[in-house]
């Protein structure tokens, strides 16, 4: 485990149904219910899902070459049933190209090995949605 594992982000009311979320290097995103075009917290882990393994492929993909196109696609069925709201069927689909050349054609070579890698052992948002982790709620002086 790295000597600095503890993630955190605060999560803050802006107005009804609206908020922010901000890390601890000042980095922010809106969200809210889905009413505008702030994305909706479903489409936020649908987003983390997506971007966790793009930024594992990129790296080990870019240093051959520099993709042509990089698209992540992440989609599923949010469902309520007996156990509640939640997501099924999970599917990121990478749709990557990259122009002629030999170091193009490493980063092809190594793209599906990339992907399977980052789904596999390095994406922490996919790992943990998979593995399951317990989620503890709490409210503070209660």
């Amino acid at each position: 485990m790295s000597e600095n594992s503890a993630r955190s982000v605060t999560v803050e009311r802006t107005s009804t149904g609206h908020f922010t979320a901000t890390n601890t290097r000042g980095g922010t995103i809106s969200f809210g219910t889905g009413a505008d075009s702030e994305f909706t917290p479903v489409e936020l882990l649908l987003a983390a899902l997506g971007g966790c393994t793009a930024v594992d492929v990129d790296l080990s993909t870019s240093r051959h070459a520099e993709p042509d196109t990089f698209t992540v696609e992440v989609s599923g069925n949010k469902v309520s049933d007996e156990l509640g709201n939640r997501m099924t069927d999970l599917a990121v689909t990478f749709t990557v190209t990259f122009p002629d050349g030999e170091g193009a054609d490493r980063a092809r070579a190594i793209l599906p090995r990339a992907v399977k890698t980052s789904h596999d052992r390095l994406c922490t948002v996919s790992r943990t949605v998979e593995i399951g982790t317990p989620v503890t709620a709490t409210v503070e002086g209660a």
